[in-house]
């Protein structure tokens, strides 16, 4: 096994990884985005997608693992790939820019089953979490937007190597397993984009399908199952397999300043729930709305301005995007989400309902929105959207978002966090018990996994 392979390098770290070798303000963001994601839990509890993947689940088996906001238990597995499902099903849940992955929602299942079986402390949880973290997106930062390009999910795909290594922190295996492990993992990532051509639902099951891949791999490992040794860097590694034979990265990104430079502080927050690369698009046109509050009718035509690289993911194909088939159509639809911001000044889950959709007004604009690429953006550190509408009467209004709310430069706080949650959280259950969901998850860290599982289930 190679030493100085990338394998081996993020092994020695998540092995040798103590919890108070983390900074205090690192792990109380954490925290928050754990609360984040549970709160998003609780409100996909009301969704239909959520009660058909739990059926899907019993029907093949029980077992003793908690489920956020149930009280079915299932088998641990099982349970991770739908606690999966619920944080990630609604597309509202934490981003890392550069890697473009939503982290958190593989690497709490993760954790979380795994500590609730191996009875672990809090502690233990939120340091294999930060494992996860640290290792996922830098992971999905190495590809620089190029697993999207050649049709790839890096949730799905970077979230395993993420997910193989906090298990392999809970089972307790050795630095040359955890390096085994991550070789094992490179034959299990997944992930397709084939969903955008039709809304379908498969990619909420990515983030947990790569906890029970970092899950399976681990355990082959700690006995003894022989990995690559260059899952990332070797001749049909993760690159070499999923960049569209494009030159090999820069893969120093996978390492350099690990221990030191915490890539948790660049997990951006998702203050509406669609796709990230729309937020700094559906701001312009909320706000655009607030200035000037037009009529659909007012409205010649409008123009938006995107990354280059978003534009496969949240402008085409041009027709399914603006008249959107269902929500997941609606939350990867610059044109619907623009036309609902600059209508209604808003962008909520109660615009992904049925009626919203089915909005004549709205769908009317939609069909006036058109984009163009934004040769000025600062993507991927930046989600940058510009909206520029063309009234009846001859005005050109413009508004451009250069830095998208929510990103590491432009921050939710731990306050805006809590906030989010209970907005969330109380989809599904009251004010009082959002409350000591918060108050055990902001001190999980003071108590066993165990404790914080009683919390998050459902009462019988």
């Amino acid at each position: 096994m190679n030493s100085t392979s990338i394998s081996a390098a993020l092994a020695r770290f998540t092995t040798n990884l103590q919890l108070s070798d983390v900074p205090q303000a690192v792990r109380e963001r954490a925290k928050h985005l754990m609360l984040d994601s549970i709160g998003l839990a609780f409100a996909t509890t009301t969704f239909n997608y959520s009660r058909i993947t739990l059926a899907a689940m019993q029907e093949l088996g029980s077992g003793h693992a908690s489920v956020f906001a149930h009280s079915e238990r299932l088998a641990m597995r099982d349970a991770m790939l739908l606690n999966g499902v619920l944080i990630h099903g609604l597309d509202f849940d934490d981003t890392h820019a550069r890697g473009v992955i939503h982290s958190t929602a593989s690497a709490l299942p993760c954790v979380f089953g795994l500590g609730e079986r191996e009875n672990a402390s809090g502690a233990d949880l939120l340091t294999a979490y930060l494992c996860a973290m640290e290792v996922s997106t830098r992971v999905g930062a190495v590809a620089q937007g190029g697993f999207h390009k050649a049709g790839f999910h890096p949730t799905g795909l970077a979230g395993a190597f993420g997910c193989t290594l906090a298990a392999a922190r809970l089972l307790g295996l050795d630095e040359a397993s955890a390096t085994h492990a991550q070789g094992i993992a490179l034959s299990m990532a997944s992930g397709s984009l084939e969903f955008l051509q039709d809304g379908a639902w498969t990619k909420r099951l990515h983030p947990g399908w790569a906890a029970v891949s970092g899950t399976v791999a681990a355990s082959l490992a700690k006995h003894g199952f022989v990995g690559p040794g260059a899952p990332y860097e070797g001749r049909y590694g993760l690159y070499a397999l999923h960049l569209n034979d494009a030159a090999l990265p820069d893969l120093s990104i996978a390492t350099t300043g690990l221990g030191d430079q915490w890539e948790i502080d660049h997990v951006a927050l998702k203050p509406i729930p669609a796709c990230h690369f729309t937020h700094a698009s559906s701001d312009a046109a909320v706000e655009l709305h607030k200035q000037h509050g037009l009529s659909g009718d007012e409205i010649e035509n409008v123009i938006v301005r995107v990354p280059g690289p978003t534009v496969d993911v949240v402008c085409e194909p041009v027709s399914n995007k603006k008249r959107p088939a269902n929500s997941y159509d609606a939350q990867f639809s610059i044109p619907y989400i623009v036309a609902a911001g600059l209508l209604k000044g808003r962008f909520t889950l109660d615009d992904l309902d049925d009626a919203s959709l089915a909005d004549p007004a709205v769908l009317s604009l939609a069909q006036r929105v058109n984009y163009e690429v934004d040769h000025e953006s600062t993507f991927p550190r930046h989600y940058t959207g510009e909206v520029i509408v063309f009234t009846r009467d001859g005005r050109r209004l413009v508004q451009r978002e250069a830095i998208n709310r929510g990103s590491s430069d432009r921050p939710l706080s731990n306050d805006d966090i809590v906030a989010k949650f209970f907005d969330n959280a109380q989809r599904a259950v009251s004010h009082e018990r959002a409350a000591q969901v918060r108050d055990a998850v902001l001190d999980l860290d003071r108590m066993p996994v165990s404790t914080l599982a009683g919390v998050l289930r459902r009462p019988d």
